[in-house]
């Protein structure tokens, strides 16, 4: 299968980025394509009135790296994990960029968005994040928005892996283990159990046939 793994924050060494880094080995270790980001590489400018902005030909006229990685990393890949400190109880404002910048394409003033469209949906998300505050309810604000971004594209929210710090490497010490937990959840991101139930949802009796 195919991943893209996308390290929001600005700090290339930072708790996030390194348990992105976990996710990314436990993928490869399960013999799954991954495609590592740093949204800084890609991302220049935030979202803009496409009214206003956008070319002649349709296209978006912000000239940075989010198109490749969007065309030729995202809409590909089965599964999408993003990595992100928890900023303001909130995700990164890159990473929020990054979902945001999506709908220049999107759009029905893009030539090809009824295929961006399709292409979207139906992926694996995951999360994993990190923070210095430990107040069990921290992520879900994050959690919430990750689980509503699947709904919408018709994806499948597979879980989040949040480990505690604010120093750099401070997860390294963290004593639940966010590392290991993050490599493992990499391993099992294909093939992990995974649910998202309506009311007439077809479904046995037993979670575990």
């Amino acid at each position: 299968m195919q991943a893209l793994v996308l390290s929001s924050s600005p700090r290339r060494n930072g708790n996030s980025a390194a348990l992105a880094q976990a996710v990314r080995q436990g993928l490869e270790e399960a013999g799954h394509a991954v495609r590592f980001v740093y949204a800084d590489d890609v991302l220049a400018a935030f979202l803009r009135d496409c009214r206003q902005c956008r070319r002649d030909d349709g296209e978006c006229a912000i000239d940075d790296g989010f198109r490749a990685v969007f065309f030729d990393g995202f809409l590909p890949a089965e599964g999408f994990i993003v990595a992100t400190p928890i900023y303001w109880y909130g995700v990164s404002s890159q990473l929020k960029a990054f979902f945001d910048r999506m709908f220049c394409y999107v759009a029905a003033s893009h030539p090809q968005s009824s295929s961006v469209v399709e292409r979207m949906m139906g992926k694996r998300i995951g999360l994993v994040l990190s923070s210095e505050e430990t107040f069990p309810n921290v992520p879900a604000g994050i959690v919430h928005q990750l689980q509503e971004y699947s709904r919408y594209t018709r994806s499948t929210f597979v879980g989040h892996v949040h480990g505690y710090g604010n120093a750099r490497s401070d997860v390294e010490r963290d004593p639940h283990q966010p590392l290991a937990r993050a490599r493992q959840f990499g391993r099992e991101f294909f093939t992990r159990h995974a649910t998202d139930y309506q009311i007439d949802t077809p479904r046995a009796g037993r979670v575990w046939g």
